[in-house]
């Protein structure tokens, strides 16, 4: 049956108070986390990092750069275009030349529909130049996984994380060889699509979490070694490093309702940013070896109406001096995409696997597995969709 408006509006009116007491007893911390913000600024600089050498152990987030340039915790961009051709201007002055590369991948995961599992990904990747030519690369790559590779062998056994991992693999190894490719280009940005700390994986077993800490140490390794510039974009994070750091420090109360983006965003224009931090979250970093204290964060305004998105940075592209280009940069990519990085967009695009490739897939997987003799069964359902298809 259909959902009742009349008996939704009968439950929410009747638990309307539950939300007015949340709503108010957030807003009240959110105001209490947002006084102290003011002592990040060059006026009380000494005072945070004279509280921060107090605290030995992991703070959630510590202080790299310098707050001359801050006010209540925002570093402003300080430039209004009044309009689009304008504002692509600037982009032409930053990124010509410049060249963006990023990955994405889709996946078709293994169904009922077949009676052995088997899955593919794709990844595809996009590389642009940023060149009055207009020249750029879009492709792709693929693998087709077996049972051995899903280690089906129980029923038990998640073959679904058996395929993100791959996919992850096979994304972050893409980034990882484009990086050896362009050893010391300093005219080229890399952009992961998530995030740097794997926090995701401290709920899986203890070997898929390090497969995931190795495929990103791999990547941030090369990035060091081969000083190429990496950025990971979240465009929406709840992230909680800074809050962590400022409930630490000042002895806030703690708020799981709170965090990081939702703190900066009312004192950020479009473009503004905090300062740099070095990420100190506890649980999965301390697998991250010589790489556990090299990430950095910071909060990009890149939506007028949104909260800003998280970028994480390894702190050698700010110690080499890069950070300003870098970020103008991410801003560059930003405003081509009206409010998203077009180079991940773009790859995101490229490597999605729509409804028709699935039935593609498993036709030409139907057609090869008669051919081999191979004891491949379809359900009914899918070799009637293949037929009409």
């Amino acid at each position: 049956m259909p959902l009742r408006p009349s008996h939704i509006h009968e439950i929410l009116n009747s638990k309307r108070d539950d939300f007015i007491a949340f709503n108010q007893e957030t807003w009240q911390q959110l105001q209490d986390y947002r006084s102290v913000l003011e002592n990040l600024s060059g006026e009380g600089e000494a005072d945070v990092r004279e509280r921060s050498a107090k605290h030995l152990g992991n703070l959630g987030a510590r202080l790299l750069e310098p707050l001359d340039r801050a006010q209540h915790g925002i570093i402003p961009f300080n430039l209004v275009w009044q309009s689009r051709e304008q504002s692509l201007g600037w982009v032409r002055q930053r990124l010509t030349g410049i060249t963006t590369f990023a990955v994405d991948g889709s996946q078709i995961y293994p169904g009922k529909d077949l009676s052995i599992p088997i899955a593919l990904v794709q990844i595809g990747w996009f590389e642009n130049p940023h060149l009055p030519t207009g020249e750029y690369e879009k492709e792709i790559a693929l693998d087709v996984m077996t049972p051995t590779d899903l280690q089906a062998g129980n029923s038990g056994d998640p073959v679904d994380r058996r395929v993100n991992m791959r996919r992850f693999q096979m994304e972050t190894e893409r980034l990882t060889d484009y990086i050896k490719t362009n050893a010391r280009a300093k005219d080229c940005l890399v952009f992961l699509d998530g995030s740097l700390v794997a926090t995701f994986a401290e709920a899986f077993d203890p070997k898929s979490r390090q497969f995931y800490v190795e495929c990103l140490l791999d990547l941030l390794h090369a990035s060091q070694s081969h000083q190429v510039p990496l950025v990971a974009y979240i465009d929406t994070s709840y992230a909680q490093d800074l809050t962590t750091m400022l409930r630490t420090l000042y002895d806030l109360p703690e708020s799981q309702a709170i965090h990081d983006a939702q703190l900066v965003n009312k004192a950020m224009e479009w473009g503004d940013r905090t300062p740099l931090f070095q990420c100190q979250r506890s649980g999965i970093l301390a697998d991250y070896e010589d790489q556990s204290t090299q990430i950095g964060f910071t909060y990009l305004k890149t939506n007028r109406d949104s909260y800003p998105a998280r970028l994480e940075i390894p702190i050698w592209v700010y110690e080499a001096g890069l950070l300003d280009r870098v970020l103008d940069w991410v801003r560059g990519e930003v405003i081509i995409g009206s409010g998203y990085p077009y180079v991940i967009e773009t790859a995101d695009q490229t490597a999605v696997l729509q409804a028709d490739d699935r039935q593609a897939f498993f036709r030409i997987l139907q057609d090869w597995a008669d051919q081999e003799e191979l004891n491949l069964r379809f359900s009914r359902k899918m070799v009637s969709k293949v037929r009409r298809r």
